[in-house]
């Protein structure tokens, strides 16, 4: 409960209150009050390892990009590792692809997956679960600068990737890229993302259920165990290579976006290029990670969905 609320406050709180920088400030206050170990990669650590698609997006804005690093058990090559990683953008306008401005206001929770990510360590770690677990937190703002990145840039990513901009406003996938690419470094099990990703993830499920994709069954069936013990439903959606060609671009590896048709789903499939090499998961909370009104537990503003979710999938892991 003290992890939800944790995720709750963290999204609902206003962008000026929590910069990219501010978030690894709290992320170092949990970890100092759970054991959980801490890093932050500053800017010139991602240009030297290459995180282009994340340095993109953040070149908009004059806060400084943070990748931040939590790990439970860190240094225990005796436990199987499982990574999860959170969409940290602290304020999205949608860059040079700029928003509508009416409820532009709640862009200040398109950090949701991070301020999860964040829950989910600080309960795993108080849990004391016989796991290693990584968290994996990309911030920064997306910001129409006089340096911000433009559609029809071509980005290099960790992986090596190039990703043709179509739209400034699909930047949550792009500073996921780089996370996942850097998750593979830890030989994970299996990794899990949680991101407020696509609108066409709301058109599909509402503010009901959050959307699933998955590479691997066995993954999936033990997410959706989860869902069901703890209430916070998701819904799986295919992969299917046909929905790839919308994303197929002339000049780069991928497109970051492949239109109206099938958007969640696309997007998935952009993630899936860059999570190579383990089993991997991807939730699109964009409609459940905020509600307009109470609802059972969950109260009015950022729900914290994700939480109870991944925590009793970690159990379950812990268990095994």
């Amino acid at each position: 409960a003290e992890a939800v609320t944790l995720a709750r406050d963290l999204a609902n709180m206003p962008a000026n209150f929590l910069t990219p920088t501010l978030l690894a400030e709290r992320a170092g206050a949990v970890a100092g009050e759970t054991g959980l170990a801490r890093q932050v990669l500053e800017e010139s650590d991602m240009a030297e390892l290459g995180m282009g698609a994340l340095l993109g997006v953040a070149q908009g804005s004059a806060e400084p990009a943070k990748f931040i690093i939590l790990e439970h058990n860190a240094g225990r090559d005796d436990l199987p590792t499982y990574v999860v990683v959170g969409k940290g953008i602290t304020f999205d306008s949608g860059g040079i692809s700029l928003k509508p401005g009416e409820g532009m206001e709640w862009m200040k929770d398109d950090m949701s997956g991070a301020a999860v990510t964040l829950g989910v360590m600080q309960a795993v770690a108080r849990l004391d679960l016989p796991l290693h677990v990584v968290g994996l937190m990309p911030a920064t703002e997306n910001l129409p600068g006089g340096r911000a990145y433009k559609p029809g840039d071509v980005l290099e990513s960790l992986s090596g990737l190039t990703i043709e901009v179509i739209s400034t406003d699909a930047e949550g996938r792009l500073i996921l890229a780089d996370a996942l690419a850097y998750a593979k470094r830890y030989a994970p099990k299996a990794v899990v993302d949680l991101a407020t990703l696509t609108g066409a993830c709301v058109v599909a499920l509402g503010h009901v259920s959050s959307g699933l994709m998955a590479t691997d069954d066995a993954l999936a069936e033990a997410l959706l165990a989860a869902s069901r013990a703890t209430g916070e439903k998701i819904w799986r959606l295919p992969l299917d290579d046909e929905y790839a060609e919308q994303i197929r671009s002339d000049v780069a590896d991928v497109k970051n976006t492949g239109g109206r048709p099938a958007g969640a789903i696309t997007a998935g499939l952009f993630l899936k290029r860059f999570a190579e090499g383990y089993p991997w998961a991807h939730l699109d909370i964009a409609g459940t990670a905020k509600v307009d009104k109470d609802r059972g537990v969950v109260c009015k503003g950022a729900t914290g969905h994700g939480v109870r979710l991944l925590v009793e999938w970690l159990r379950g892991r812990a268990a095994e």
